[in-house]
């Protein structure tokens, strides 16, 4: 108890030597009532403070005459602090070494509700504690955070609150999880970071409804293809693929909906359709990958279309093993004909082989590829038939 009582002792004579004397020169500044939010201006006194302490000089700060130029602001703001003389000298804080004591003076300081005493002592914590356990004793600190985070700002030094939002692989509870992250929100990261940490809010919060929801589903589809894990934690695209495989179909105000995803995360169309492709085809609807890629003109037509080569729509039935007729009508759809041809002898999606060499007038190769098959098969009928047409003009 004694102990404690020493320690708290020392951090109230630590801090207090970092505040001026109330009395001096009290009629040149304005005082307004604390709001308990970050000093307004504390560019000057933060950087001259955090210099004095790296270089380990021993010179007291100059005092700024703020009487002729400042206009009240009306924010809360403690203007005082634009006239402080800050006494806080280097070693003087260095006497603080355990975490405890540390933590002691930290909170002392913000008893003061002084933002200058606040954010020396901070820089102090910076240099003597590691960013991870600086960030997890901030978090049960608002005012202290709030501070630590301007300071961060006017400083340029935006990486820290990358590593403290990294935080978050520590934490193993999906629900404490997304209550850290929703804490990052607030936290001034660049305008990519910021939509970044946003994003992955919002999706481990829609996982959570998800997985809470397909737990205890009992639609044929999960009970034909049990899942093998769960939803939680998963990238984007990994969810889009769950929700294509999943919920295809269901409508754009459902969380679980492909479409809902696509349109909350901007996934780009050439994403979506690789995304929902694998899914689909992965299942065998061969329905919804043709939906995938029917789209009507103005006469109502419909032809396919696709933000991907077709080449590579075929790789992918392939891979989920897609009957012949299918990879036979998206070979088909390739613009590249050599592509075409590759494709074709590849999958043996004999039809398009011999159209191909038929187009080209290869005899030659239509002979080759005839050797291939078996005799009597329709291919082969198909092939002695051509060969046999006067009509065509070969070129060999």
């Amino acid at each position: 108890m004694l102990c404690c009582y020493s320690q708290l002792k020392e951090s109230k004579r630590a801090v207090n030597s970092i505040l001026v004397d109330e009395d001096e020169d009290e009629d040149d500044v304005e005082r307004v009532s604390w709001s308990g939010e970050p000093v307004g201006s504390i560019s000057w006194s933060v950087k001259e403070t955090a210099s004095s302490i790296r270089s380990g000089s021993e010179q007291s700060f100059p005092k700024i005459d703020t009487t002729p130029s400042l206009s009240k602001q009306g924010s809360g703001y403690s203007l005082s602090s634009l006239s402080i003389v800050i006494l806080l000298q280097p070693f003087s804080l260095e006497k603080f070494r355990s975490l405890q004591d540390k933590l002691l003076l930290l909170d002392e300081a913000v008893a003061v509700y002084d933002g200058n005493v606040i954010t020396a002592v901070l820089i102090f914590l910076k240099k003597s504690l590691s960013k991870e356990i600086l960030f997890r004793e901030l978090m049960a600190r608002d005012v202290a955070l709030r501070h630590y985070v301007h300071y961060l700002k006017e400083m340029g030094e935006q990486k820290l609150l990358l590593m403290h939002y990294k935080e978050h692989l520590n934490i193993k509870d999906e629900g404490r999880r997304r209550d850290f992250l929703k804490s990052c929100l607030s936290l001034p990261f660049s305008q990519d970071d910021a939509t970044h940490v946003q994003d992955h809010y919002t999706l481990l919060e829609r996982q959570i409804i998800i997985e809470a929801s397909d737990k205890k589903a009992d639609a044929e589809i999960f009970k034909k293809f049990p899942r093998k894990a769960s939803i939680l934690n998963m990238p984007i695209i990994t969810t889009l693929y769950y929700s294509c495989f999943y919920h295809y179909g269901e409508s754009e105000g459902t969380f679980s909906s492909p479409s809902n995803i696509r349109k909350t995360f901007r996934i780009s169309e050439k994403q979506y359709i690789l995304t929902a492709l694998g899914a689909r085809a992965k299942l065998k609807s061969w329905f919804d990958v043709d939906s995938l890629f029917n789209t009507k003109n103005w006469l109502g037509y419909t032809k396919k279309k696709s933000p991907i080569g077709f080449h590579r729509v075929v790789d992918i039935l392939h891979k989920n093993s897609a009957p012949v007729q299918v990879l036979q009508e998206y070979v088909n759809l390739i613009d590249d004909p050599d592509l075409k041809l590759s494709g074709a002898l590849k999958y043996k999606c004999h039809d398009v082989v011999i159209n191909t060499y038929r187009d080209l007038k290869d005899r030659q190769q239509l002979i080759v590829y005839r050797e291939k098959l078996e005799r009597d098969s329709p291919e082969y009928r198909k092939i002695q038939e051509l060969l046999n047409n006067v009509q065509i003009r070969w070129k060999n």
